[in-house]
């Protein structure tokens, strides 16, 4: 995992990519290099509507290109501000299906300045997939992401 950290760190701090730019090459590394992401991208709050966006993402097409706030797994961690690890989706009431393919999910957000302004967003095909490591790497991920902003 040191590994992935030292090439997102990379791309963070690559003077040469937009903030669009950076946050598609990041979908695209955890991609690759996770086998069981298999839909990773992000999520940002609309101005000052409580909703959220669907920014650079990975993975199939998805019709959830806008969130209201406290809806789905997303919607809940844009007003809890906390990582949602969900080992089986199929337990969870307040769940937006991407795929049928989908078994797990994890959310973790994005602070600027103490705001919560959006999340990656990371399903898997298989259940009860995310590691703590995998959890403390996507938390500081996020954290590095909110400096870009």
């Amino acid at each position: 995992m040191s590994e992935i950290k030292k090439r997102l760190s990379t791309i963070l701090e690559s003077p040469t990519y937009h903030t669009e730019e950076k946050l598609q090459k990041i979908c695209h590394l955890l991609d690759q290099e996770i086998p069981y992401f298999n839909w990773t991208g992000f999520y940002f709050k609309n101005g000052d509507k409580d909703e959220l966006l669907l920014g650079p993402y990975v993975g199939a097409a998805t019709d959830h290109t806008v969130i209201p706030f406290g809806k789905g797994i997303c919607g809940q961690v844009a007003l809890s501000g906390e990582t949602f690890v969900v080992p089986d989706v199929h337990e969870q009431d307040n769940y937006l299906s991407c795929s049928i393919d989908t078994k797990a999910e994890i959310v973790v957000p994005i602070f600027k300045n103490g705001e919560n302004i959006g999340q990656i967003d990371i399903d898997s095909h298989t259940l009860d997939p995310f590691t703590d490591e995998d959890r403390e790497m996507l938390e500081w991920l996020c954290v590095e992401v909110g400096k870009i902003f």
